[in-house]
């Protein structure tokens, strides 16, 4: 059977079981065309907000309220791919980076699956999805750091063997770098355009320590255009010792978002761009992050 793809929109089988034990889950199959979007829910002090009911979300999409159809807070099971640059530049980086790939892959659910891809010149999966830590530490401990930074290319190899092979329907690319790209064949906007197309949360960590420099400034923009648009987030550690506690509480964040779902008003596949934004009602200011929008387009999978 096909599945409509639109960013996050799917011929989509969700669990939406509350809660979810990791044992058994009660699926949900639909021919309607669905939105699904991951939230983060923060307050003014940065911190996670992680009991909110469904009444506290409205969503709107390109200004239109829409009805939530289906709601489910805490940890939905995902297909994470490790994004790690192995360019020439990582080399005294690479033991705080291998640390902290290990230790978020240790803060995932049992239920997740994960791969690990390696970039350079040339992006390349040397794990493929597995839920075997043991099996992700073999790939995660490289050490032949040589060549450019081909991050584009990486995350478009990345999102394919997503498309190919995920069994998860929550899908979140994590991207590792020092540098900015310098030696892919794909560009900012076709990686843009696919990420309008596509379910898949990117997010990355740039390890720019001197923030001062152009390389960093180049860098930081780069990451920012490739998370933005996909509900991701760039995180900056400012010191090496921070790398690890930014995995962790990316971990931490990926285990408490939200999972929203809604059968657009709009049911068109007429290629346009609808935006969306939600909004929480509540006593305290609160903000939430999520996807910017997605391209009403059709593709199929098997």
């Amino acid at each position: 059977m096909n599945r409509i793809r639109a960013a996050s929109v799917l011929l989509v089988t969700l669990l939406f079981q509350q809660p979810f034990d990791g044992r058994q889950a009660s699926v949900f199959h639909t021919d309607t065309r669905w939105v699904v979007l991951q939230a983060t829910v923060t307050n003014r002090r940065g911190e996670l907000v992680t009991n909110l009911e469904q009444r506290a979300f409205t969503v709107y999409e390109s200004g239109k309220r829409q009805p939530i159809t289906l709601f489910r807070r805490g940890d939905v099971p995902v297909s994470l791919g490790l994004l790690i640059d192995n360019s020439g530049s990582m080399r005294q980086l690479r033991a705080k980076v291998e640390a902290a790939a290990l230790a978020l892959v240790r803060a995932s659910n049992q239920q997740d699956e994960a791969f690990v891809l390696n970039f350079a010149d040339k992006p390349r999966i040397d794990v493929p999805f597995t839920s075997d830590v043991h099996v992700l530490e073999g790939g995660i401990a490289r050490v032949d750091s040589i060549g450019g930074t081909a991050l584009r290319d990486a995350i478009d190899m990345a999102e394919a063997y997503l498309r190919e092979h995920a069994a998860r329907d929550r899908k979140v690319l994590l991207v590792l770098t020092d540098g900015n790209d310098n030696a892919s064949v794909a560009t900012v906007s076709q990686i843009q355009k696919q990420a309008e197309r596509s379910e898949t949360v990117i997010d990355a960590i740039g390890l720019f320590m001197q923030a001062d420099t152009a390389q960093a400034t180049a860098g930081r923009h780069e990451l920012e255009q490739l998370t933005e648009r996909t509900g991701g987030v760039a995180y900056y550690p400012m010191s090496l010792d921070q790398i690890d506690t930014v995995a962790l509480d990316l971990a931490r964040q990926i285990r408490n978002q939200y999972t929203i779902a809604y059968a657009p008003l709009n049911q068109a596949l007429d290629g346009s761009y609808r935006t969306i934004q939600v909004k929480i009602a509540g006593p305290e200011k609160l903000s939430v992050h999520t996807r910017a929008g997605y391209r009403a387009t059709a593709a199929s999978r098997p």
